[in-house]
């Protein structure tokens, strides 16, 4: 779904979302990420707002090269994919991004990508964070009951630094930035913290050639410096002067006292080096001739105190500036010096001057039309946009005016935000106030039930199904936790009470509180006791099924042995004595 203010919708949608698993653990968010990145109009990023993403997961991310394993070998081509009802369509064509081009594309819109991962992740992501460009990583509880505060926390500190990066690829150019940040000392360093809404920083970027590259076309290149995660920038022509050999008298366009010098000088490179009594573009200029051209006339292209012929935006002919031509017929070098120009006043939105309707650039500087006024012409002079619609002070008297807008104050009551200072969501507001009138008139329970319900005249709750929140009528919601351990909710809304706490609210209160299941702990005790019971006669009987089979089988082998030992010497056919008798035939018994 598009980026929306409708909560109810989204959680319907997160609701109905089909939840799958799959074999392996990682999951497929740089889809996601990939295609609520670029998929500007679809989601619906507008070009002016800090964008944030929030990426939410407890598990790791599949990157390119592991579309293979499905058989998907086509490289993801970067591109948005999603069909009129926000699906997409190239799961099973593209591989899974990778996570350079995640971190290009970040860069490309100017979008800070919040990691809020369990802590089993954490480590992980903050690897991957370190190489994606404005991203931060969080960590997120188990049952993601921090995920609001952990939003607010990285918003406040990604609204409240200022990081400068550049496009550079290689080392031939180097990149330094100084500023004052919130000091007086111009330190070198390209991030500024601790920012307030208001506070306004300077940086300085001091650009160094190292060495020149050895191909001729990257002599020529276009360097950006940008701010993390706002979608502007600046661009700066480097035009490197590497090598010259024109200027040597080997070179064919090398001509000593060329016709084109009108004799008097050296062509080089297809310029005039004019000799001592000549000057001008062409050498046209003699400083023996008349009065026009004496001796010092080229100090007339000189503005006072300055050393700068022409303002370096043109040449001297003949003591007169020529002041040179934009290859945008638009864009006009003027004045006697050169020193005008009407392209390189302030810019807004990428528009000179805010635009034609709100001014003009005039020698460097933005003439404003009537209502307007600024740098680049982009305040109103007229506080009436900072006027509450219902009437009373500017910016509810919570903030000042500026160019138009409600810059909203801080102060020890909370930070008031809204588009006139109207909220203030940090303020405790009446939310213990109305609490225990809510619980006697609507639940019957608190500390002033019963009795105490007669106290409670201010106003009277509205039941309703669930409790919701319509901010242009300046609704506020309190959640609490009873006695019960019962959640319950109420939204009440008293934009005159500001000023007269005794005028009636509107009190909307939740029907029916949020409490959680009771437990029958004497059927627990039961429950468990007899499982114990239970369990010690299944183990006893377990024993005594083991013990009979051991029994039995202890039996069985005496019963054998007592059958083997019957094999005695009468039984035993190839038995023989031990002694032999032998008896003599002679003999008379004598």
């Amino acid at each position: 779904m598009q980026l929306s203010s409708d909560a109810n919708r989204f959680t319907e949608e997160v609701r109905m979302a089909n939840v799958s698993g799959n074999l392996d653990a990682p999951e497929g968010g740089f889809d996601a990420i990939m295609q609520a990145i670029v998929c500007r109009d679809q989601i619906g990023w507008r070009d002016q707002a800090r964008r944030l993403l929030l990426f939410s997961t407890d598990a790791g991310f599949h990157y390119a090269g592991d579309g293979k394993l499905g058989g998907v070998i086509t490289p993801n081509d970067g591109e948005c994919h999603l069909d009129k009802e926000g699906w997409y369509t190239h799961w099973d064509r593209q591989d899974y991004p990778s996570i350079s081009q995640i971190n290009l594309k970040v860069k490309e819109n100017a979008i800070n990508v919040i990691f809020a991962v369990t802590a089993g992740e954490t480590s992980v992501y903050e690897k991957l964070s370190e190489l994606v460009e404005g991203s931060s990583v969080a960590m997120l509880s188990e049952d993601s009951s921090n995920i609001v505060s952990l939003v607010a926390e990285q918003y406040q500190k990604i609204s409240s630094s200022v990081e400068m990066k550049d496009n550079r690829t290689d080392n031939v150019i180097d990149v330094k930035y100084w500023s004052r940040c919130r000091g007086n000392t111009l330190v070198q360093t390209n991030r500024c913290d601790g920012l307030k809404v208001g506070e306004k920083v300077t940086f300085e970027a001091h650009i160094t050639l190292t060495k020149c590259p050895e191909d001729p076309r990257e002599w020529n290149q276009v360097l950006q410096i940008y701010p993390v995660g706002i979608n502007e920038s600046l661009t700066v022509d480097i035009e490197m002067l590497c090598s010259c050999p024109c200027e040597h008298p080997s070179d064919p366009g090398y001509q000593v006292e060329s016709p084109q010098c009108n004799g008097q000088g050296t062509l080089k490179c297809g310029i005039c080096e004019c000799n001592n009594q000549h000057h001008g573009l062409l050498c046209e200029c003699s400083h023996l001739g008349d009065g026009s051209s004496e001796p010092g006339v080229s100090d007339t292209c000189r503005m006072s105190n300055s050393t700068e012929e022409c303002s370096n935006r043109g040449h001297c002919v003949c003591g007169v500036c020529q002041c040179e031509q934009r290859t945008n017929k638009d864009e006009l070098i003027t004045g006697k010096f050169c020193e005008c120009d009407n392209f390189s006043c302030e810019r807004r939105n990428g528009l000179l001057c805010s635009g034609e309707d709100h001014g003009s650039c005039v020698c460097g500087q933005c003439d404003c039309r009537e209502g307007w006024t600024g740098q680049a012409c982009d305040c109103q002079k007229s506080n009436d946009t900072c006027m509450p619609p219902d009437g009373g002070e500017i910016c509810s008297g919570h903030g000042t005016c500026e160019c138009g807008v409600c810059r909203c104050a801080v102060t020890e009551e909370g930070r008031y935000t809204g588009w006139h200072c109207e909220k203030c969501p940090t303020c405790a507001g009446r939310c213990t106030e109305f609490k225990h009138c809510v619980q006697c008139q609507m639940y019957k329970t608190g500390p002033l039930y019963p009795d105490g319900c007669a106290n409670c005249s201010l106003f009277v709750p509205t039941a309703v199904e669930k409790v919701t929140i319509d901010e242009e009528r300046n609704d506020n919601k309190c959640t609490f936790y009873d006695e019960d351990d019962c959640r319950f909710e109420f939204s009440y809304n008293d934009r005159e009470n500001a000023k007269n706490s005794s005028i009636p609210v509107e009190v909307h209160a939740q029907q029916e509180r949020e409490c959680p299941p009771k437990v029958f702990m004497l059927g627990i005790v039961l429950a468990v006791i007899a499982a114990v019971v239970l369990i010690g006669m299944a183990v006893l009987l377990l024993w005594k099924v083991l013990t009979s089979i051991h029994d039995r089988r202890e039996f069985a082998r005496f019963e054998k042995e007592r059958m083997m030992a019957k094999w005695d010497t009468g039984e035993n056919p190839i038995y023989k004595q031990a002694t032999t008798t032998f008896k003599n035939p002679t003999y008379a018994g004598k």
